[in-house]
């Protein structure tokens, strides 16, 4: 018993200490994986700052100090605004030789917004209206104001380069005079060039995958058109961000089941009052990385519990050998292992106050013990009383609680019981001690028996002391009216 006890005890104090330390290691886990993607996010936004920076340093860079170039082309479509006039029959123009004199490419926008001729061959046919919606609608606007406009920077749609556009109509609205001008060839794009810094990011960040500025139409800066579109679901985004000004995200799986992030940042430039003035930073970016820290923390997560387990098994198995030996024999008679009087007072007392129905108190008493002490010795008695633990406890199994109360004196409390079963349970306990005691002593010439008293508490007693009496009055009667054989009181 004692044993089961200090085993009871080890596998409490084990899953005690346990449970907290997995409430701690699981809090201290919970707070570093937070960390990790807090960290992750403070990435990702250090560098939409870089690359809000580096674009907002460029366009401010352009509006101070590149104004000749917006001049230039002013004069250039003034020009061509004249040769025009001179000349309205634009397909016998010789748009090489003009691009030679103006350096810059020139195109004719017909009132379809289709370019009818260009220096650069290769976007006579462009139809805006499919292209390029957003820009259409402008262009239109545009053609009825009859006024020169110039833009910041967008994309050539065939080589992908950085340019400047400038628009102006003809008086009679059939075309616009549009030219196209290289900022990648200038000293302001080597210097403050923000598709390096895009570079640069993607290869110091292993989660970065791409990073492109992306113009009103979702091309992206840097890229040919044809390699830049965007698909449906995030065109949608794009969309959504660039007419909010909100930041939008869309997630991708590929089929290993690894996904891809999309994160729209909406750019608004203070220094660029064209058409081009807003745009949209696209950082597509994977969460390997972070899932990589959260995977290592989730493993030390594991040996720190599996070792938390061996250490509080170690500490419960030592502590348990100081104590529990002594917490057990405050409750326990050392001699039988049965409960002693603290624990029947203390059991009986709580049974009373919780019970709904009668409980009933056994008190069981060894007839002629005495003489098993003076004739054999202490050491036999001890014995002796040893087996009647044992016939008691093995009588009752689960029914109640057995108990020695002191030298001969036994006890059983069973719960929720009536009169039938606590004689029936009397007359098991005489049978069994007969078989196991009785008969033993008979041969060494010794009668030996088992008296016992019975009480019934029904809801209306609640006293320890006053069931207790009846029981022992119960048990007197029993020895006075010859012993072996039981009485209930009442």
């Amino acid at each position: 018993m004692w044993r089961s006890f200090r085993t009871k005890l080890v596998m409490t104090m084990v899953i005690f200490a346990v449970a907290i330390a997995f409430v701690i290691a699981t809090i201290n886990h919970k707070r570093i994986s937070e960390q990790a993607i807090q960290n992750n996010a403070f990435q990702l936004e250090s560098i939409e700052a870089t690359v809000e920076y580096s674009l907002n340093t460029i366009d401010k860079t352009y509006y101070y100090f590149d104004d000749d170039v917006a001049e230039r082309m002013k004069a250039n479509t003034k020009e061509l605004l004249e040769l025009y006039k001179n000349n309205p029959s634009i397909h016998t123009w010789d748009m090489q030789k003009l691009k030679k004199k103006y350096e810059m490419d020139v195109y004719i926008i017909n009132q379809d917004n289709v370019i009818s001729n260009s220096s650069n061959e290769v976007d006579i046919g462009l139809d805006f209206n499919e292209c390029c919606g957003k820009l259409a609608e402008i262009l239109d606007s545009r053609r009825e104001a009859g006024a020169f406009y110039h833009d910041g920077m967008d994309i050539a749609q065939a080589t992908g380069e950085v340019t400047k556009f400038s628009y102006m109509a003809t008086p009679d609205k059939k075309y616009i005079m549009e030219l196209s001008y290289s900022l990648e060839d200038g000293e302001i794009f080597e210097d403050f060039n923000f598709l390096s810094v895009t570079d640069d990011l993607e290869k110091s960040y292993p989660s970065i995958n791409k990073i492109n500025i992306l113009n009103l139409g979702g091309l992206a800066l840097g890229d040919p058109a044809e390699d830049s579109k965007l698909s449906s679901e995030h065109r949608a985004a794009f969309e959504e961000t660039l007419a909010k000004g909100e930041t939008t995200e869309v997630r991708t799986l590929n089929d290993k089941g690894e996904a891809t992030i999309y994160h729209y940042v909406p750019y608004n430039s203070g220094y660029d009052f064209g058409s081009t003035q807003n745009k949209v930073i696209e950082i597509s970016y994977n969460e390997r990385e972070l899932e990589s820290i959260l995977q290592k923390h989730n493993e030390a997560f594991i040996l720190q519990l599996a070792f938390i387990l061996v250490i509080t098994v170690i500490i419960a198995l030592i502590i348990s050998k100081w104590v529990s030996r002594p917490m057990y024999m405050a409750f326990h008679d050392s001699l039988t292992g049965l409960r002693n009087r603290a624990a029947f007072e203390e059991d009986l007392d709580a049974i009373l106050h919780v019970s709904e129905g009668e409980t009933g108190l056994l008190m069981i008493d060894l007839d002629h013990f005495k003489s098993v002490n003076d004739l054999f010795g202490h050491a036999d008695g001890d014995e002796l009383l040893k087996n009647m633990a044992t016939s008691i406890q093995s009588t009752i199994h689960s029914e109640g609680k057995a108990y020695r109360l002191g030298g001969d004196e036994f006890a059983i409390v069973l719960r929720n019981t009536n009169r039938d079963h606590a004689t029936f349970v009397a007359e098991q306990v005489i049978e069994a001690v007969n078989e196991s005691v009785t008969e033993y002593y008979k041969t060494k010439g010794l009668e030996l028996s088992a008296s016992i008293g019975i009480a019934l508490v029904d809801e209306e007693i609640r006293d320890v002391n006053e069931i207790y009496k009846q029981a022992d009055r119960a048990l007197y009667e029993s020895k006075e009216g010859g012993k072996n054989q039981y009485r209930v009181y009442g």
